[in-house]
Formats: structure tokens, C-alpha cells, sequence
């Protein structure tokens, strides 16, 4: 027999995400003159600067966390989900959706609040998301008191490239993407993997299984002997 291939939804915050980020664009570049990512999908800059954050405003709160959804152009947004789409999946088969979502809210709502308190520009797209991602999948030794090598070298990497094109970045929030793989260090040393959750069910599951299957052992036996 043939084997049938079907298409999964296999990484489903990863993917409606990325949809979500797709549809936005279009709307705002083909349907609403360019007005709709400016509007709702920026993160309001600094404090008393042109377009900064007003505490009277309810949307500016929102703002804060929808700012990930919005991308200046479509280079923009390819170049930030090559990353999101290969980490993406790999971080929810490890974390859980439910948990790489809250990952995405909390990077959302931490580099939307250091743009209003630093930066006079706003913010838009996910490359605080992305620079989570990078670190977060860098770390892999998760229960024991060790800092992985590979991390040491990404971190350094990572942040040596935003000091260098701090200077040359004006569109470009390096403030943002520092803060992005901050939550991306602090989520893969806090938060456990579902891995090895899942891993213990099923060794207790097997272990289950086989004293049951022990049990009907010794029963059969028992049977004959008598």
C-alpha cells in the first residue's frame, strides 16, 4: 500500500503568527493606504517625543504587545520569519505552544515598554522575537547547574554584532533585539522543557505496563500450577 501525505498544522502559534503578520501587510499595503501597521501594529516611542507613548490612550497599551505584528515592508517581514518559521517549530515541539506563546506576549510586552522609556522612534516587527528564538534554541543543557559553551559563543556573537552596527542601525532597534534575546536567555534557564515532562509519563506509563503485564504472569502461572 501507498503511503498517504498529509498536510499538519504541526506548529500552530508559530504558523498563525506568521499568517496573522501576512494578512496584516497585505491589508495595510493593498486595502488602507498604508495606515492600518502605522495606526495599531507600532510600538509608541519615548515619553513626550513625536508619536510617543500617551497614557491616556487605551490603544497605546495594546500597542505594546501588537507592535510584533507589524513590518515595514516584505523584505522586512521575509527576513524575520526565515528564522520564525525553522525556530519556531522546533521551540514548540519542546515547550508546548501554550508556553512559546506567553514567550511571545512577554518579548512583545518587554521590548514594547523599553522603546517608550528609551527609544524616541517607535517600533514595529518581530526581531525581538527572532533574537529570542536564536538564544533560546542555543541553550540546550536545561537541568543541571552548566552554562552551554554554544551559548557562551551565540551570546558573544550576538551581542558583539549589535554594539558594532549599533552606529549604522537607524531603522533598526539594536535596544530591541538585545532585549529580545535577553527573555530568549532567561525562558531557556526558567522553564522546563515538555520533553522531559512527556519523558517521565511514559517511563511511568511503560513501567505500568510492564508490572501488569508481570501480574498477568504470575496469574497464568499460578493457574497451571493449580
Amino acid at each position: 500500500m501507498k503511503k498517504k501525505f498529509r498536510v499538519t498544522y504541526n506548529a500552530p502559534v508559530t504558523l498563525t503568527f506568521a499568517i496573522m503578520c501576512v494578512v496584516i501587510l497585505l491589508l495595510n499595503d493593498f486595502l488602507l493606504g498604508k495606515h492600518l501597521i502605522p495606526a495599531i501594529f507600532t510600538a509608541p516611542g519615548r515619553i513626550g517625543s513625536n508619536g510617543g507613548f500617551n497614557y491616556k490612550s487605551g490603544l497605546d497599551y495594546f500597542r505594546l504587545f501588537l507592535h510584533i505584528l507589524g513590518h515595514t515592508d516584505w523584505n522586512h517581514l521575509l527576513g524575520n520569519f526565515a528564522f520564525i518559521l525553522l525556530l519556531g517549530p522546533l521551540m514548540e515541539e519542546r515547550y508546548g505552544s501554550k508556553m512559546v506563546l506567553l514567550m511571545f506576549v512577554v518579548t512583545a510586552f518587554v521590548t514594547g515598554v523599553i522603546n517608550v522609556c528609551l527609544i524616541p522612534r517607535p517600533l514595529l516587527g518581530a526581531s525581538g522575537v527572532v533574537f529570542m528564538l536564536i538564544i533560546l534554541a542555543s541553550i540546550t543543557t536545561l537541568d543541571k547547574n552548566v552554562i552551554p559553551l554554544t551559548f557562551i559563543f551565540v551570546v558573544a556573537i550576538y551581542l558583539g554584532r549589535e554594539l558594532i552596527n549599533a552606529p549604522k542601525a537607524e531603522n533598526i532597534s539594536t535596544v530591541a533585539h538585545i532585549a529580545g534575546g535577553l527573555c530568549g536567555s532567561m525562558f531557556g534557564f526558567m522553564v522546563a522543557p515538555k520533553a522531559k515532562k512527556t519523558g517521565k509519563k511514559d517511563s511511568e506509563k511503560k513501567n505500568t505496563e510492564k508490572s501488569t503485564e508481570s501480574e498477568k504472569d504470575s496469574t497464568v502461572i499460578g493457574t497451571l500450577e493449580i
